[in-house]
Formats: structure tokens, C-alpha cells, sequence
């Protein structure tokens, strides 16, 4: 057999072998849009956060025995904005969720795709059918291609194994006994039996091995950096910050967000351990009033926001901050701009944090100021019941409330740090 003969063949051969690869590329390029299926922007209501808290404090996992049965009531347009704050987080993606039927919900998502001539959309559909256990695939679709329901189950458990959760899936898998579709309540009832073992899963997704060691050295350096001071000592937050999440070495956003998360704990009272069992036995800081502006409610609130704007993102953090706000202003201790303001600056900072910003890290190289960190809160009104906030500002909607949002947003213009 001569050479040429012998390349020929090798050649044909390798044609085949890709080119089901090829045509499968080919079909998905030839079934992209140039309108997308989902199209919303990222932000997450008060009402979602009000739902997601009620449904934590029904589901407290601290209050569960193994072999437990319990039902959760899941409000559709809470996993709706789930779906759309993971997709937009993990993908850059847009996600929608809603209920079709009694049988069947449909999840939907929207990826650009970079690269193309022109504006061309991914987009995906899913329907999902209720059953005993796990819901199951009836239909799926890559824009006008239709794929089979096999093959996207297929597909699915494939991307769970590579991402190293099959284990972890099957325990969720085996936990839920029944999900029901009520469209005409709008919510979702997952049936399902406590393990413990359902929260190492989560743990895992939100905790890498490594953001764990960060987060003990943060907690070791947060000790150090307190030890000196007097107990309820009176101490400027923000000159803990600096050096806190310099404590690792380098500034990157890993490192930063664990600072952020072990001074959120702080602030709040609420232990690591809740999440992080091993913590329980790292050192605890010096209790001290660590304060902004010389107001402790003020670093708290700044401090929560960064976290959660390092961690889940500005939408969730902007939400969490008003929504604590609505309920002040029900019997708390009131609605307070100024505390939207440090919210606004925490949100900001931990956005610089996640973004890995060099003109934050040269800033963290020094001994910060209050004034730098956040705008003044002079003069901004608080604090409001909620009779006296609807009377003032409505809804949160009139123009007398966008008036007050605007001089906070001009106030963190101003600020080198945020411009």
C-alpha cells in the first residue's frame, strides 16, 4: 500500500470520526437568534427576598431530624429569580421560570454569543413534567432545534458529573419523595426527607477547599487586628478593613471576599459555624463597636452590603438593603436613607472587591478614612415609620424618593474610590 494510499485513508477516516462533531456545531450555529428568548435585566425584588427568608425560617435545617418529612412551598416567581440571578451570574445568561400547567413548569435561559457577525442569541427551552421524585424532561430545544427528551437528561447528569456533584445529586435526588405544580397558586410543592447529608452539597458549591483556608486566616488576622483594643471599645471600621484584607498577602478578590464574609459575621452576630462547622473552633475576636461615622448601625450595614455584593452580586445586595429598610420602618427602629447610603457604598465596594479593581488594591495599601469609604450621611432622612415614609415618599416610586436616591448616588460619585 503506498503512502498516499495510506494518508487517504487515515484522512476519510478522521472526516468521520468528527464529522458528527462538526454537523452538531454546524446545526447549533445555524439554529442561533437574533432575538432573545429571555429578556430582563438582573435586579431581584424585595418581594424575592422576603420570600426566600420565609422559606429559610420554615425549612431551618437546624431544626430538622433525619428521616423528617417535610413540605416546602415554593413561590414560582422565587425560583423565577433564582434561575435568573444564577444564569446571570454564572453566564453573563438571562433565565426565566414559570408554571405551564399542573403537569409541567418550563425553564428557559438566554446566552449571547460572543464572536458572531451581527447580535445571535442561544436560547433554550426546557419543560419539565411533575412526578414522584425528581421532575423529568418531556421536551427541550436549542432555539428552533428541538432535541430529544433522553438526550437532554443525557446531557444534564453528563455536565453534573463533570462538575464533580454526581454523588452530591443523588442525594437530592433520593431526598425529595413528591413535586406538584400549582399554577393557580403560583407555587411549587416540594415533598422531600431530611438528611444532613443535604447541606454538604451546598456547602461545597458555595465553599471551595481554598475559600475555607482564606476565610480561617481572615478570622486569625480579624483576631489579631481586635486583640489590642478594649472590650466595646469604639473603633473605625476603617481601620480594620485595610489591613483585614491584606492579612493573606495578595489582593485578590478571593481573598478580599473571605475578609468581607468573616466582618460580616462579625457585625451581625451570626456565627460562621451556621455554614461553616470547623469554625466553631477558630479563635473569636475581641468583641469591639466597630463603627462608621461613628454610628455601629451604619459599618454594619456597609459591611453586609460589600459581602453580599462580593459574594452573590449588586442586585441581591442592593435588595437585601432595602428590603431590611421596609421592615425598620414596620416597628423596627425606621426607615433610614442614611443607611441606604451605606449600603450603597458597601455595594459599591464589594463590586470593586469581586472585580479584582487595582485602584482599590493600591488604595487597601494604606490606612483608609470613613470619608473614603462611604459618602457623608448628613442631612439624609431618617428615621421613618412606615406611615411617615408612605406619606413622604410613597411607594419608594414618587419623585421625592428618586430625588433623596439621587443625591445619595451623586454624594458616592463623588468619592474617588467609586468614580
Amino acid at each position: 500500500m503506498t503512502i498516499g494510499r495510506v494518508l487517504f485513508r487515515a484522512g476519510v477516516t478522521a472526516a468521520l470520526l468528527f464529522l458528527p462533531i462538526v454537523l452538531a456545531v454546524a446545526l447549533v450555529v445555524a439554529a442561533l437568534d437574533q432575538v432573545p428568548l429571555v429578556s430582563r435585566d438582573e435586579t431581584i425584588s424585595q418581594a424575592s427576598i422576603a420570600e426566600a427568608k420565609r422559606l429559610l425560617a420554615n425549612n431551618d435545617p437546624r431544626r430538622l431530624q433525619k428521616g423528617d418529612e417535610r413540605t416546602a412551598v415554593i413561590p414560582a416567581t422565587l425560583i423565577d429569580a433564582a434561575i435568573n440571578h444564577l444564569a446571570s451570574r454564572s453566564m453573563g445568561a438571562r433565565g426565566s421560570f414559570f408554571l405551564a400547567d399542573h403537569h409541567t413548569a418550563e425553564v428557559r435561559l438566554t446566552v449571547r454569543v460572543p464572536g458572531m457577525p451581527g447580535t445571535r442569541y442561544l436560547n433554550l427551552r426546557t419543560v419539565f413534567e411533575a412526578a414522584a421524585g425528581e421532575p423529568r424532561i418531556v421536551k427541550a430545544s436549542i432555539s428552533s432545534l428541538s432535541i430529544p427528551a433522553v438526550l437532554a437528561e443525557w446531557l444534564i447528569a453528563s455536565a453534573i458529573r463533570s462538575a464533580g456533584f454526581a454523588d452530591d445529586w443523588q442525594v437530592a435526588r433520593q431526598a425529595i419523595v413528591r413535586l406538584v405544580f400549582e399554577p393557580d397558586q403560583g407555587n411549587v410543592e416540594v415533598s422531600y426527607i431530611w438528611q444532613p447529608g443535604l447541606l454538604e452539597p451546598a456547602r461545597r458549591l458555595a465553599f471551595t477547599p481554598q475559600d475555607i483556608i482564606r476565610i480561617e486566616a481572615a478570622q486569625s488576622a480579624l483576631t489579631r487586628l481586635l486583640d489590642p483594643y478594649a472590650n466595646r471599645a469604639n473603633v473605625p471600621v476603617s481601620t480594620v478593613l485595610a489591613p483585614l484584607m491584606a492579612c493573606c498577602g495578595d489582593l485578590t478578590p478571593h481573598e478580599g471576599r473571605a475578609a468581607l464574609l468573616v466582618l460580616a459575621s462579625y457585625l451581625t452576630g451570626i456565627k460562621l459555624a451556621v455554614v461553616l462547622p470547623e469554625s466553631a473552633k477558630w479563635p473569636a475576636p475581641r468583641r469591639v463597636q466597630l463603627t462608621l461615622f461613628g454610628r455601629h448601625d451604619s459599618a454594619q450595614h456597609f459591611v453586609v452590603s460589600a459581602a453580599l455584593a462580593a459574594w452573590a452580586g449588586e442586585p441581591a445586595a442592593n435588595a437585601v438593603g432595602l428590603f431590611k429598610e421596609i421592615q425598620d420602618s414596620r416597628g423596627g427602629s425606621g426607615f433610614s436613607f442614611a443607611d441606604l447610603a451605606a449600603d450603597r457604598a458597601g455595594t459599591r465596594f464589594g463590586e470593586l472587591v469581586a472585580g479584582g479593581s487595582p485602584y482599590l488594591e493600591n488604595a487597601l495599601r494604606r490606612t483608609l478614612t470613613d470619608g473614603e469609604l462611604a459618602p457623608s450621611l448628613d442631612g439624609l432622612p431618617e428615621p421613618l415609620s412606615a406611615a411617615d415614609f408612605k406619606q413622604r415618599f410613597g411607594a419608594g416610586d414618587n419623585a421625592a424618593y428618586r430625588q433623596v436616591m439621587t443625591e445619595i448616588e451623586r454624594r458616592l460619585a463623588a468619592l474617588p474610590l467609586y468614580r
